[in-house]
């Protein structure tokens, strides 16, 4: 069984690449999938297998049922892209003005159906179901899991796996982690209220940009003198907005930022210590401001026997070459809610070309991905599932 569960991904390999190109050059945003969920869905109606679509809005789920009941185990992958102008110099650049896939959702979805498609074919050799959970919305909160979860994509399910692409990490390479892998992800916004003026009259007004460079300096206190050391944490400003003619002192200034935490105690800590340092900035500088928290993702949290288990799995997988305990990653991912409701785990597959040294990372306008490992994706997520079913 699984000697021909690889040698049919082998076969079906440049499928899976045109399907991942396809998709790089037809790119739609978060909450905007509308013909990428159509695709995936089109895809399971011409194989016969039931499709449920709008789950929980743009989201796709398919199910597969093997010869006998038995243990119900998940997969799942992402479809959205990023507003991003692709830069890169390939055939299959994106043909959307400022939207390209630049994380690797477009080799999740060709990785989930290409593996369906053979589960597919071999489902009178195995026991059990299997339920394929095409996401939408994963790069924006609050994320596409959630009303996933709440439409009923998790009924009866057991365990969940998924895996992420990473361009940056040695194809062949598995990276794993028992506990919080990626960290909770949050967003806040502050608006600083100062009084403009003319920019040669400076005593008359309350300079918004000088106030709001202020709190930027002051900010940068919590990790370095707030938070206890060994806990992880990240707090970066990502927007600063004062926008006015050259002669002109700013009236407000917006700052937009994140805060990356794994501990729960700490990312409250920081939410209050933001404020703090607003409030007391503003009070020196006599000016007001309003402030918003907005908490994200949570932390993505392993569970242990499933980790494990996957470890041995990754083992069995020819074209693994290296399994290596990852370290945390402050980047977010909204595949922490299936982990709060189901048993599994969230591992990593390296993704970087042999040829390129410097790759360009996620999120950046020339990223890219080598392909070979959507083959090595599927291959581990395929044999986990046929093997946990057996348990």
């Amino acid at each position: 069984m699984i000697e021909k569960l690889f040698a049919r991904l082998q076969s079906y390999y440049d499928e899976m690449v045109a399907i991942r190109r396809y998709l790089h050059q037809h790119p739609e945003l978060s909450f905007q999938e509308y013909k990428t969920a159509k695709y995936i869905a089109d895809y399971y109606k011409k194989l016969g297998i039931p499709v449920r679509e709008n789950v929980g809005g743009n989201g796709v789920v398919a199910k597969i049922v093997g010869k006998n009941e038995g243990k119900t185990v998940a997969l799942r992958a992402d479809f959205d892209a990023l507003p991003i102008q692709d830069e890169k110099d390939v055939p299959y650049k994106s043909t959307v003005p400022g939207v390209m896939h630049a994380c690797g959702h477009d080799g999740h979805t060709a990785t989930l159906l290409v593996l369906a498609k053979v589960l597919h074919e071999l489902r009178d050799e195995w026991e059990g179901t299997i339920v394929l959970i095409h996401q939408h919305a994963e790069e924006y909160a609050p994320g596409g899991a959630i009303s996933m979860i709440e439409d009923g994509c998790l009924e009866g399910v057991e365990v969940i796996f998924g895996t992420h692409l990473w361009a940056t990490e040695p194809t062949g390479t598995i990276q794993y982690r028992v506990g919080p892998i990626m960290a909770a992800a949050d967003r806040f916004e502050i608006v600083i209220q100062g009084s403009g003026g003319h920019g040669a009259q400076q005593h008359k007004t309350k300079d918004a940009i000088v106030i709001a460079s202020q709190l930027v300096l002051n900010l940068q206190q919590i990790v370095s003198r707030r938070v206890n050391p060994l806990q992880p944490a990240v707090v970066s400003i990502g927007s600063f907005v004062a926008d006015n003619a050259f002669n002109v002192i700013a009236d407000t200034a917006k700052l937009v930022g994140t805060v990356r935490t794994f501990d729960e105690k700490t990312r409250t800590d920081i939410e209050h210590e933001i404020e703090r340092i607003v409030k007391g900035t503003c009070l020196a500088a006599d000016c007001t401001y309003s402030y918003t928290y907005t908490r994200g993702y949570p932390p993505v949290v392993n569970h242990e026997e499933e980790t494990n288990f996957l470890i041995k799995i990754a083992e069995r997988v020819p074209e693994v070459t290296h399994i290596v305990e990852a370290e945390p990653h402050m980047g977010g991912e909204d595949f922490a809610y299936y982990l709060q409701h189901v048993k599994g785990t969230f591992f990593i597959t390296g993704a970087k070309s042999e040829q390129t040294t410097n790759p360009f990372p996620h999120h950046h306008p020339k990223f890219d991905f080598d392909e070979k490992a959507m083959l090595i994706a599927a291959k581990t997520l395929g044999l986990a599932a046929i093997e946990y079913m057996k348990k």
